[in-house]
């Protein structure tokens, strides 16, 4: 399974509709994980391979989203992004929580099983 990339449009469908709800509202069927990143940051490509592996790895049980912030400032300002990579940690319920540079394989895991609530493999 491909990471799929985010537009404005495809980011209020699938995670959450900022025009229309004041509060959160994870619009996902399961846990996500939204990776803020540019074609020009070199710890950005340091760790999306590391995403592709954990995707494959975790299949159906987590989805991983990119969203490019040269191309998509509005869903950048939106979550205040000013350092990449960044990572906003989705659970299915309560609040995200975001997480700022570029985190070794074995931290990503442990935030998928703590703050996404997805045991190991």
């Amino acid at each position: 399974m491909a990471l799929e990339h985010l537009t404005k449009e495809t980011f209020k469908e699938k995670v959450f509709n900022y025009e229309t709800n004041t509060e959160w509202k994870f619009e996902g069927k399961v846990p996500a994980i939204i990776d803020f990143y540019a074609d020009w940051c070199g710890p950005c490509k340091m760790v999306a391979p590391i995403l592709e592996d954990l995707q494959t790895e975790y299949g159906d049980k987590l989805t991983i989203f990119k969203v490019n912030t040269d191309e998509q400032q509005e869903l950048s300002s939106i979550f205040g992004i000013q350092s990449i990579p960044s990572m906003l940690f989705i659970p299915l319920e309560g609040q995200p929580q975001m997480s700022v540079g570029a985190l070794p394989k074995n931290s990503l895991k442990s935030a998928i099983e703590d703050v996404l609530s997805i045991p190991a493999n």
